[in-house]
C-alpha cells in the first residue's frame, strides 16, 4: 500500500472506444475522520503551537495535504 494510507487508489474501466487518453490509476482521500464515529475520552493532544500548525488539536484526525500535481503515481519508478 502506499506511504499515506489515507489516499486509496484504483484502475478505472478503459473502454476501447473512449475518445480520450485513459487515465489508467485514479486516487481518492479518505479523511480519517469517516471511521472515527465519536472522540473518545482522554486522546492525545498536539501542543498549542502544534495545533495551530497541523490544524487540529488531536494526532488521530490530522490528514496531511498532498498536492496532485507533484506526488508520485502509485508504483511509479520502481523496478
Amino acid at each position: 500500500m502506499s506511504q499515506n494510507e489515507q489516499v486509496r487508489y484504483y484502475k478505472p474501466f478503459v473502454g476501447p472506444f473512449d475518445p480520450c487518453p485513459p487515465i489508467l490509476v485514479k486516487s481518492y482521500s479518505t479523511p480519517p475522520q469517516l471511521f472515527i464515529p465519536f472522540q473518545p475520552p482522554n486522546w492525545p493532544q498536539f501542543s498549542p503551537h502544534e495545533a495551530l500548525r497541523y490544524g487540529t488539536l488531536w494526532p488521530a484526525l490530522f490528514s496531511p495535504y498532498e498536492s496532485k500535481h507533484t506526488k508520485k503515481v502509485e508504483g511509479e519508478g520502481e523496478a
